[in-house]
């Protein structure tokens, strides 16, 4: 079992910085793949970023590429999110989740086996 807990969320206006965390445990990083997706109200939960196992490769949605950045800290067993130059459209509830296998894509969220419980960003215009 994996389990995961995010924090860091809040309100900020536009231009501004947030950085979410996702604390991880029952299992290290280096065993498990981590995604943050979001879910606006009215819209499908759909992905942000992710890591691979072992934090060797990085990937991005179009929407944040450039803006964001995904990391890991394996001393805490916690995954980053660095989210710059905040915009009104970011808003929604974050939520980071876990993959133990290969199996599915990054940007799936069916492929994701664990999740967190979310935080909610607010970007103001």
């Amino acid at each position: 079992q994996v389990q995961l807990v995010e924090s860091g969320g809040g309100s900020v206006q536009a231009g501004g910085s947030l950085r979410l965390s996702c604390a991880a445990s029952g299992r290290t990083l280096a065993s498990i793949a981590v995604g943050w997706f979001r879910q606006a109200p009215g819209k499908e939960r759909e992905f942000v970023a992710a890591i691979s196992w072992g934090g060797e490769e990085t990937n991005y949605a179009d929407s944040v590429k450039g803006r964001f950045i995904i990391s890991e800290d394996n001393a805490k067993n916690t995954v980053h999110l660095q989210m710059n130059s905040l915009k009104p459209e970011d808003t929604a509830v974050y939520y980071c989740a876990a993959r133990r296998y290969t199996t599915g894509s990054y940007y799936d969220r069916r492929a994701y086996d664990y999740w967190g419980q979310g935080t909610q960003v607010t970007v103001s215009s």
